[in-house]
């Protein structure tokens, strides 16, 4: 996905964390910088796929070569799972940190300093 396309869906989502009253919390704060920064990983993976192509040749004594699966493969695929997880766990944060309708956040101390609620710090 062009970064500029990528850039929109971020907005996107922030508007949507904005709306449900999640944007400050912490737990969404770090995953969702997370998951920038494995697309980006992803990002930089598919490109050295496109340029290097997908096996990759080593060359041993006396010259000869052996055709490898290019190591990028296995780092595009972990760091895909690493991704799709890491976004399920923002929808999840999303969804049970929301602000309930009537505008009130839960009592409890510990959520809402997770919940970003400044006033609630030491």
């Amino acid at each position: 996905m062009p970064s500029k396309d990528r850039k929109k869906q971020a907005d996107a989502i922030m508007r949507f964390a904005e709306e449900s009253g999640v944007a400050g919390n912490y737990l969404f704060e770090t995953t969702f910088e997370r998951y920038q920064v494995q697309l980006k990983i992803l990002d930089e993976l598919e490109k050295a796929l496109g340029e290097e192509g997908m096996l990759v040749s080593k060359e041993y004594v006396k010259g000869r070569k052996n055709l490898y699966a290019n190591p990028a493969v296995t780092e595009f695929n972990r760091t895909t799972d690493s991704a799709n997880k890491t976004a399920s766990t923002l929808m999840k944060i999303i969804r049970s940190f929301a602000v309930e309708d009537n505008g009130e956040a839960d009592d409890d101390p510990l959520m809402s300093i997770i919940g970003g609620d400044e006033n609630d710090e030491q």
